[in-house]
C-alpha cells in the first residue's frame, strides 16, 4: 500500500495561538505529528510514503530530508499550493497507479483502528474507502451522507449527518481523472474534489472510526493527547 501526507498548509491558527513549531512538527505525546504518521504507515507495511510540504517552512523541509536519509520509502515534494486539493494534485503526479491512503498531517486516530481500516481498504472493491467519525469537534465539518450499507451518497457543508470526514482517504487511481478535471476547471478544496468523485459516479464507502481529531488549535494538542491516552 502506498501512503501520502498533505502537509503543505501554513498552520496559521496554531501560530497565532503561540505554537512556535510548524504544524507537521508539533508534538503529540512527545512525537511530531508527521513522524507519528510515518511510523504508523511503516507499521502498516508502506511501500512508499509521499509527502508534500510548503516552501515557506525550512524547519519542516530539513526535518523531512533527514528522515529521507534513513528511509528510502519517503518521497518529498516541496511546493506551496493554494489548497489541499492542489497539494493532492501535485502528489498524484508522482504516485503512480494503484491504491493508496492519503491523510492530512494533523489527523489523530487510534493506531489499531487505522490498521484495521487499511486491511479493509486493501481487500475492498470500491473506488474509495473514506474514514468517517461521529465525533464532531470541527468549526466547519464536512458531513457525509450514506445509505444503509455505508455507501457514500453526498458530501455536505450545511446538512448535518451522523458522520463527518476524518481526513483519511483510501482511494485508487480511478480518482486521478477526477482530480485532473477539478484542477482544469479551477476548483479548489478537498471537499469539492470529494463531491466531484460522487458526481462522476465513483463508488465510495464510509468506514467508521470511533473517534478522529484534527489539531487546528493549541487546545487541540491537549485533547489529542488525552484521546490517545484513554
Amino acid at each position: 500500500m502506498k501512503f501520502a501526507i498533505l502537509a503543505a498548509g501554513e498552520g496559521s491558527r496554531l501560530a497565532q495561538e503561540g505554537v512556535e513549531l510548524p504544524k507537521p512538527l508539533v508534538k503529540v505525546n512527545g512525537e511530531a505529528m508527521i513522524d507519528r504518521l510515518i511510523r504508523i504507515f511503516n507499521n502498516c507495511g508502506a511501500e512508499d510514503i509521499y509527502i508534500i510540504t510548503n516552501n515557506l517552512t525550512e524547519l519542516t523541509q530539513d526535518h523531512l530530508r533527514q528522515l529521507q536519509e534513513n528511509d528510502e520509502k519517503i518521497h518529498l515534494i516541496v511546493k506551496t499550493t493554494p489548497s489541499s486539493m492542489h497539494s493532492f494534485y501535485e502528489l498524484r503526479k508522482v504516485m503512480g497507479n494503484g491504491k493508496f491512503c492519503l491523510t492530512t498531517v494533523d489527523t489523530i486516530f487510534r493506531e489499531d483502528e487505522f490498521r484495521q481500516y487499511i486491511q479493509a481498504w486493501e481487500n475492498a472493491d470500491e473506488d474509495g474507502l473514506m474514514a468517517v467519525t461521529d465525533y464532531i469537534d470541527d468549526e466547519k465539518p464536512l458531513y457525509i451522507a450514506t445509505d444503509a450499507h455505508l455507501n457514500i451518497t453526498a458530501f455536505l457543508d450545511d446538512e448535518p449527518q451522523p458522520y463527518i470526514s476524518g481526513g483519511i482517504y483510501g482511494l485508487s487511481d480511478t480518482s486521478f481523472p477526477v482530480i485532473d478535471k477539478c484542477i482544469s476547471e479551477g476548483q479548489s478544496r478537498m471537499r469539492n474534489f470529494q463531491r466531484q468523485l460522487v458526481k462522476d459516479g465513483l463508488h465510495l464507502k464510509a468506514y467508521p472510526f470511533s473517534k478522529i481529531l484534527d489539531v487546528d488549535h493549541a487546545s487541540d494538542i491537549e485533547k489529542a493527547e488525552a484521546f490517545l491516552n484513554e
